[in-house]
């Protein structure tokens, strides 16, 4: 009788999982080359005019191209190389420079801690602050000491913000609010965005003295100086200001602990008025904890480097806060685009 041979196994979906860190770095490459700049220009082009192009060795090329195909990043065809699918798409909408940006924060800041994720799932520190130069327990402490590492820091969480806030300016309704109160919103990336899009606002920004003197500069250039101010502040230390119609955390909620999240929303309850409504802007986890997969990918940064709490938590956790600190209809807006960006609000009661 003939024994049977068992199939092997197909390990096939792992490849993704276990080449992760080889296809960023195709990415990477193909970026700091600028071989996507290239064919958008001179495309479709061969492999020998791509090395010609780009002054590398033709198996340098070649190596290159063929990552950047089985990724999708390029497309090959009659012996062509065109840029693919989803970058063309960037490219022509201009957003090509912010995605470049992204990857310079994931390769020049992200990449060396995130290998320190199993160690800071062991302890639950954020062990990645390893890999950064100075003294201090969270990320910011960090790069407040290394101004090169924080201007990165800083173009890249602006890119996000570009890619990301259109549900932010968009989808919420600003129709009856007038003051807006930014806690914590840093340089006025997001302040400067939405008095240009709702030209009614009136923003003031409430963060630590060098965040706002970022954001000083940032209101000036963009000459709106009439429409969004300062105040310095502590949103854990000192009383948050009142007389506004919106309380924004935008960005916030990931950085801290649940705790912490819960006592912002009571002081933002306490300084608003019956009526007044608060909204929480930031990227979340699916409520059923099976992702979506940005969110459970990006886990690995907030867990590895910004403090020992920052994580992206769920929709309903949000609500749970909102709830406990006293304000009801509570509502979420989910973004159309492809980050898991939304808005979760709610109101203070009238009485």
């Amino acid at each position: 009788m003939t024994k049977s041979v068992d199939r092997p196994v197909d390990l096939g979906p792992l490849v993704p999982a276990l080449f992760g860190f080889a296809a960023f770095q195709q990415l990477r490459a193909a970026s700091e080359l600028q071989l996507f700049e290239y064919l958008t220009l001179n495309g479709p082009a061969t492999g020998d005019q791509v090395a010609a192009g780009l002054r590398l060795p033709a198996k340098s090329a070649r190596k290159l191209l063929l990552g950047t195909t089985a990724l999708g990043l390029t497309e090959h065809e009659d012996g062509c190389y065109t840029v693919g699918e989803p970058l063309r798409a960037a490219i022509e909408a201009g957003t090509w420079p912010l995605i470049r940006n992204i990857i310079d924060f994931q390769q020049r800041l992200s990449y060396l801690p995130a290998k320190e994720y199993a160690e800071s799932l062991r302890t639950g520190k954020n062990e990645g602050l390893k890999h950064l130069p100075g003294t201090g327990n969270d990320l910011y402490a960090r790069l407040e000491q290394a101004p090169e590492l924080e201007n990165l820091f800083f173009r890249g969480m602006n890119s996000w913000s570009e890619l990301s806030n259109s549900v932010l300016l968009d989808q919420v309704d600003y129709s009856s609010v007038h003051r807006l109160l930014d806690v914590g919103g840093g340089d006025a990336v997001n302040a400067i965005a939405l008095v240009r899009a709702h030209p009614h606002l009136r923003v003031t920004v409430f963060d630590l003295e060098g965040a706002v003197d970022v954001a000083r500069d940032n209101i000036a250039a963009a000459g709106l100086d009439d429409r969004i101010d300062v105040v310095v502040g502590d949103m854990f230390g000192d009383p948050m200001p009142d007389g506004f119609d919106l309380v924004l955390f935008a960005h916030q909620f990931v950085i801290w602990s649940p705790e912490q999240n819960q006592t912002l929303l009571k002081q933002a309850y306490e300084a608003l008025g019956p009526g007044g409504r608060v909204a929480v802007f930031n990227a979340f986890a699916d409520d059923d904890g099976r992702g979506p997969l940005y969110t459970a990918l990006d886990n690995v940064y907030f867990t590895t480097l910004p403090s020992e709490d920052s994580t992206i938590y769920q929709w309903r956790e949000h609500e749970d806060w909102l709830t406990a600190a006293g304000f009801v209809d509570i509502t979420r807006v989910r973004g159309a685009g492809w980050t898991p960006h939304g808005v979760i609000q709610g109101c203070k009661p009238d009485v």
